[in-house]
């Protein structure tokens, strides 16, 4: 059975582990002495749907020279946070990478090194790559492994994602390393695409980059419909129908979040400023989606003038359902606003909570329910399209003091005796 290490053991790290682990001997490798533990007693350290049936599959330590000399490949899956000009810093990356290095100077056999961290193209040949040649002193491509095998996880679903990927794309530089990674998704199933390693590193950051335009896009689509008094979502239904336009990323909404889109559109802005070249289409992207939550406070603001000292309801925190991810969510950013206007916020999601406390700390009001929050309240606006909020109906929001609904992600339908308006325009 193949043996593989993977360094980091966040959120792709730890998805990477538990999938290969279905099939290979995997170890995690991680300096937090406490994710280690954690793993190690069968107990995940992030919230993941259907991830605790392969966590105890693995076995996790803090040392980068047992982990690379008991196996034959190592994934890095380090975060790659953003800087202040949303550039990638790559700190963590060139750590590992040197550790790695060192242990690769006291290994014989032939060993595969796998950036699968999301890097702007060329960053694997040009930082990477170096580093592990002047740390072990041997060359890539003939002493040992290098390749870029990006993911594409969606938060939610990345074990089925994972597991039953789309498609997988592996580049390298040797027929060497290509043949032993094919060789090692094999028991996926799934088409593999061959690259050079710099096209790989842009396949990822391209796609990321597709999909939040088309979410822009809609949302842009959507608030014409609205002055228009026209359904969006009809609209995005038919354009959906259309097979070169497909129905995916057509749902308008409050905008997207998550640790992938918008810190990726940043950075592939900043390379190519880098190159002096301004991509006036991704710029365009990030500002209709940095605007759409306002979007949300102007809608509330037509029914109610003044916002201060008014209850008001945030159902759902986390950028999507089945996460407790909150990191760039449209929810934060309608709560800030609504802070700034002295509005007495009451919240609740079902496992985003905890999360939330660590910005906003006493700022708000956090509820043990549905309920709780809607109580007296003088509007709700949802947020995050839990199934919970979706079984709402107008008994919930009787207890409300004033009946007004707006609903950023077309949660529920329109209700009889609500004042009920989306971001989507008119309602059939």
């Amino acid at each position: 059975m193949m043996k593989i290490s993977i360094f980091g053991s966040g959120y792709a790290g730890l998805v990477t582990a538990c999938g290969l682990s279905k099939f290979y001997e995997v170890i995690c490798v991680d300096i937090d002495k406490n994710k280690v533990e954690s793993i190690n007693k069968g107990i995940c350290p992030i919230y993941e749907q259907g991830i605790e049936q392969y966590i105890k599959n693995i076995k996790a330590v803090t040392s980068a020279e047992k982990a690379v000399k008991e196996t034959e490949i190592s994934f890095i899956c380090i975060g790659t946070p953003s800087k202040e000009d949303g550039s990638f810093d790559y700190k963590f990356l060139e750590s590992v990478s040197r550790s790695i290095g060192k242990v690769l100077k006291e290994k014989n056999s032939f060993h595969i090194v796998v950036v699968k961290s999301t890097v702007t193209p060329g960053t694997t040949e040009e930082i990477v790559l170096p580093i592990i040649e002047a740390e072990s002193k041997k060359t890539a491509g003939k002493d040992f492994g290098i390749s870029m095998n990006p993911e594409f996880l969606k938060e939610g679903t990345a074990i089925e994602d994972f597991l039953s990927p789309d498609r997988i794309v592996i580049g390298t530089i040797d027929n060497k390393t290509k043949t032993i990674l094919n060789e090692l998704y094999k028991p996926f199933n799934s088409v593999i695409l061959n690259t050079d390693i710099k096209t790989a590193e842009m396949i990822k950051i391209a796609s990321n980059s597709f999909l939040a335009a088309k979410i822009s896009f809609i949302n842009e689509i959507s608030n014409i419909c609205r002055k228009l008094k026209v359904n969006s979502y009809k609209t995005a239904e038919g354009m959906g129908l259309d097979k070169r336009i497909a129905p995916y990323f057509l749902q308008s909404g409050a905008g997207f979040g998550g640790s992938c889109f918008p810190k990726d559109i940043k950075a592939l802005i900043a390379k190519s400023r880098e190159l002096n070249y301004e991509p006036q289409l991704l710029n365009a992207v990030l500002k209709i989606n940095e605007n759409q939550p306002i979007e949300i406070i102007k809608m509330l603001e037509n029914k109610l003038p003044s916002l201060e000292n008014k209850k008001i309801s945030i159902l759902g925190l986390s950028f999507k359902p089945k996460t407790d991810d909150i990191r760039e969510s449209p929810s934060i950013k309608v709560i800030s606003e609504l802070l700034s206007k002295n509005a007495e916020i009451h919240v609740f999601d079902p496992i985003a909570m905890e999360n939330t406390k660590k910005i906003f700390e006493n700022k708000v009001n956090y509820s043990k329910n549905i309920s709780e929050s809607l109580k007296n309240a003088s509007a709700c606006i949802i947020m995050t399209d839990w199934e919970d909020f979706k079984k709402l109906n107008k008994d919930n929001f009787s207890i409300m003091k004033t009946k007004i609904v707006i609903d950023g992600r077309k949660t529920i339908s329109n209700l009889e005796d609500i004042d009920y308006s989306s971001l989507g325009g008119q309602e059939c």
